[in-house]
């Protein structure tokens, strides 16, 4: 296990580097004019004088080298541009605690929701519960997720009768982002939890524990679900990345001000330390959601192991 752990360890470190590389070089490829809001009215000696405090009249490698020493010692930089002069950790602390409740409540109520939603289906296969949820994961994978998105704020906050800005205050502000950003989960745990279930209900351990008389209901969830959930439960914390990425638009669209509508607006405003920042902690989110998933696989199966090669 820990040498398991330690390759993983090894390989999460060489996929941040490449990608803070990436987005280190592309931030730098944007047009100069973005970091001056006063651009046509700067002459070129002023100009000149702002790249240089902001570094960015080196040669990119020597850049990236900066970058890395700074990271190294814990130092994400200060903000340019989104607030002149201020760390860019400062910044993400008061960001990200309101992101993190955001998308715990979602992963949450998508848990609460999908998978009973899946076993339902799985246990009335063909039949009309089975149809509804089928037709709820087809139209939320078919439609664009902006889409619904718009619909639930514009008819939900009329129905509720709330504003449309977002007040951490107010409870019920909580409810309609809440549920927009768990749609996508909802569907995606009951589809697959539908799919593993069915799956195991064909095998012949099942057909043996119905021979033996074991009733409908143990076989459901004593059996099939419990063996159902263990490729599941490799997913459900790379799920948690998936609501990041959804929370970008969701935040926007809400005003709220935490992580996902930060980091729209701070690549409007070209500030780089801000934008590597941002995309840092996603970075960190998904790669420990992947390495947590192959975690639970363990604690889930006790077949698998990771200090076995094999059939084991």
């Amino acid at each position: 296990m820990l040498k398991y752990l330690l390759k993983r360890f090894a390989r999460s470190i060489l996929t941040l580097f490449f990608i803070l590389t990436i987005v280190f070089v592309l931030v730098r490829q944007m047009p100069i004019e973005g970091y001056f809001p006063n651009f046509e009215k700067m002459t070129q000696s002023q100009i000149e004088n702002g790249l240089h405090q902001m570094g960015l009249d080196q040669p990119m490698v020597v850049q990236l080298i900066e970058f890395y020493k700074g990271l190294f010692h814990g130092d994400l930089g200060v903000s340019r541009v989104y607030n002149r002069g201020k760390p860019v950790w400062d910044i993400l602390k008061t960001k990200l605690p309101l992101s993190i409740q955001l998308g715990s409540l979602s992963i949450v109520f998508s848990m609460i929701v999908g998978l009973p939603m899946g076993i339902l289906m799985a246990k009335r296969k063909g039949k009309l519960p089975d149809h509804i949820g089928t037709a709820f994961i087809v139209l939320i994978q078919a439609v664009p997720a902006a889409v619904y998105y718009l619909f639930i704020q514009l008819y939900g906050t009329e129905l509720m009768q709330i504003k449309l800005r977002f007040d951490p205050a107010d409870f019920r502000s909580w409810i309609l982002p809440v549920l927009s950003l768990s749609l996508g989960n909802i569907a995606y745990y009951a589809m697959w939890i539908r799919r593993y279930m069915v799956d195991e209900s064909t095998k012949d351990y099942i057909m043996l524990a119905r021979i033996k008389g074991c009733s409908e209901g143990r076989i459901m969830f004593r059996h099939i679900f419990r063996n159902a959930f263990v490729p599941m439960a490799q997913y459900l914390p790379t799920s948690f990345l998936n609501t990041v990425v959804g929370s970008i638009y969701i935040e926007s669209l809400w005003s709220i001000k935490g992580m996902g509508g930060l980091l729209v607006d701070v690549i409007h405003k070209q500030d780089n330390n801000m934008i590597l920042g941002i995309v840092l902690l996603f970075a960190c989110v998904g790669i420990l959601g992947l390495m947590l998933g192959d975690l639970l696989m363990v604690l889930f199966d006790p077949r698998i192991s990771f200090s076995k090669k094999g059939g084991d």
